[in-house]
């Protein structure tokens, strides 16, 4: 099989990206999806979370309130830290855990959909990293409409992550996604292509 790591940055395209690489038959990790599920009302994740932030970030029914806990962490390395030490250790062991199921099927091409692949360090055990670009101008002229925000804001949320073009440093594959969707999915197939080829010479 062959593992690699799909990451981006913020307003960049990637969940576009990791649609067009599962309809070609990639079997995605979604690495944000996990997070969201193992921070659930009674997960060891969620308790941690309360423990440490207190309940105060609950709704009533007891699930967290992940807009108030967002707005915690962005205002705080510390409590950023915190929070991604309490989550992480538990995305990155049911991921293994997909992986390890998956590994069952020689063929499969694995591809580990994680927003902080880099920043994380799991891409030092990933020989493919396929990185979703877009030049930061594009980025923030995005995040302002999708989000509806202002330019002000939209730069504090870019400016909080590791920038785009220092993420190239790192990347065996560019999957351009400033232009139109079309030229996107040829990006994107060039990529599932050589991963391909890769899996049939092993």
């Amino acid at each position: 099989m062959v593992v690699a790591g799909l990451t981006g940055g913020i307003a960049t395209g990637k969940s576009t990206v990791s649609k067009m690489l599962a309809s070609m038959g990639a079997n995605i990790i979604d690495a944000d999806r996990i997070a969201f599920d193992v921070v659930t009302k009674d997960k060891p994740a969620w308790r941690k979370i309360i423990d440490n932030f207190g309940e105060n970030i609950l709704y009533p029914d007891g699930e967290i309130d992940r807009k108030k806990l967002g707005d915690i962490i962005f205002n705080s390395q510390e409590k950023k830290l915190m929070l991604n030490s309490i989550v992480h250790p538990e995305v990155f062991s049911e991921m293994a855990r997909m992986v390890k199921e998956l590994s069952n099927n020689p063929s499969a091409i694995i591809i580990l959909d994680v927003p902080l692949l880099i920043e994380s360090g799991m891409n030092k055990g990933i020989k493919d990293v396929l990185l979703v670009y877009t030049p930061e101008s594009i980025q923030l002229a995005r995040l302002m409409q999708r989000d509806g925000i202002n330019k002000k804001a939209a730069m504090s949320k870019i400016r909080s992550q590791m920038p785009i073009d220092k993420k190239l440093e790192y990347a065996t594959f560019i999957i351009d996604n400033s232009s139109s969707l079309d030229m996107t999915a040829i990006h994107t197939k060039k990529a599932f292509d050589t991963l391909k080829e890769r899996l049939n010479r092993f």
